[in-house]
């Protein structure tokens, strides 16, 4: 897989505009928040069960409803979530409370877990690497109910595909499962992509190792300090998902069966692993600028040595060369035949003598 260098962050002057527009609103007030154009919600419906599947893009709210109670597990997209009256509509459609889904159009939400009566909610990062070889991350809300899972993301692009896969299979284990299984599968899904990112940041940080060593220009410090500001922020997604799988782990919410438990504590398995990482990435990524520092302090004291050997060298010739060239009348060597050959020979030979010198002490 192609690597990239840069993480795509909203630009911050359109979230604080959002920002300052959502300030003294009533809390619940559904209001995006994020970098994304205004425009429509797209709404892809799969309804399946042990014998039958069904996928379909729907396209106004009524025909969304007529899955709210269906028997079949049923797994509700919406594609965009800068709709907000849409999304506004759908949540008082399906009784979500207005806290949620003011999360849910919030991109700058810390990952999260709520249990409700009826229903769960959580937030996460995904986080992938898109066709310009850039790490994306993407806020995706899910809401687990009886039959349904309700998932909200930004973008069409994601982490799904083996999860749509699974499903169009009659033989996978998903479909005869319910919906807390399909929020599982999903939530796995998230979390091995994290292992592509980690991987990415793996390569990156080898790199910049190569060439702290091999030519440590100042470009390569830009380079380490911009790879740490992107772990830092990709700490700040995955870290906190690790929490919020043991809390599904230890709920007691009549949503979530036993069994599928015992594949969240396979999904924990793989959180610890990836934090794991990640805090070693953190510190490797923190070490590059002292071995940055440190092997620029080396090159300068090479080039130092070689102009400390160099002025020791000239320092004795032009000790010589001014004692030669002093105009004083009475001088015993100022009439000599062969003074001028003399000093060329004395100067020559002592640098050549200091040479070897330097050489000996393995200065050169």
């Amino acid at each position: 897989m192609a690597l990239k260098r840069k993480l795509n962050i909203p630009k911050i002057k359109k979230k604080v505009s959002r920002v300052h527009g959502k300030m003294g609103t009533a809390p619940g007030t559904v209001s995006y928040l994020g970098s994304k154009e205004k425009g429509e919600s797209e709404v892809f419906v799969t309804a399946y069960d042990g014998e039958s599947f069904e996928s379909t893009n729907v396209k106004d709210l009524d025909a969304i409803l007529k899955y709210k109670n269906s028997i079949k597990t049923t797994w509700i997209n919406v594609v965009g979530i800068t709709d907000e009256s849409f999304i506004e509509e759908l949540g008082k459609r399906f009784g979500l409370n207005p806290l949620l889904l003011e999360d849910a159009v919030n991109t700058d939400q810390r990952p999260k877990i709520d249990e409700y009566e009826d229903h769960i909610f959580g937030v996460f990062r995904m986080l992938y690497i898109n066709g310009n070889d850039e790490i994306i991350g993407e806020h995706v809300a899910m809401v687990l109910m009886e039959n349904t899972v309700l998932v909200f993301q930004e973008v069409r692009e994601d982490v799904f595909g083996g999860v749509r896969n699974r499903l169009q299979s009659l033989s996978g284990r998903i479909r005869t499962r319910g919906a807390d299984y399909l929020f599982f599968a999903l939530l796995d899904a998230i979390i091995d992509n994290y292992f592509l990112v980690l991987e990415h940041i793996n390569h990156r940080i080898e790199a910049l190792e190569d060439e702290v060593y091999a030519d440590p220009k100042p470009i390569v410090a830009q380079n380490i300090q911009q790879l740490k500001k992107e772990v830092l922020k990709i700490r700040r997604w995955i870290f906190p998902v690790k929490e919020l799988v043991s809390r599904l782990i230890d709920s007691d919410h009549a949503l979530i069966k036993h069994d599928t438990k015992l594949y969240l504590r396979d999904a924990l398995d793989h959180s610890l692993e990836i934090n794991e990482s990640l805090q070693i990435y953190r510190e490797m990524s923190m070490s590059l600028m002292e071995m940055y520092m440190s092997n620029m302090s080396n090159k300068m004291n090479e080039v130092m040595k070689v102009l400390t050997i160099m002025a020791s060298i000239f320092i004795p010739l032009t000790f010589i060369a001014g004692i030669y060239g002093m105009n004083f009348e009475h001088m015993p060597e100022l009439h000599y035949k062969y003074g001028y050959y003399t000093v060329w020979a004395v100067m020559i030979l002592l640098f050549i003598g200091m040479l070897f010198y330097f050489k000996k002490k393995d200065w050169l």
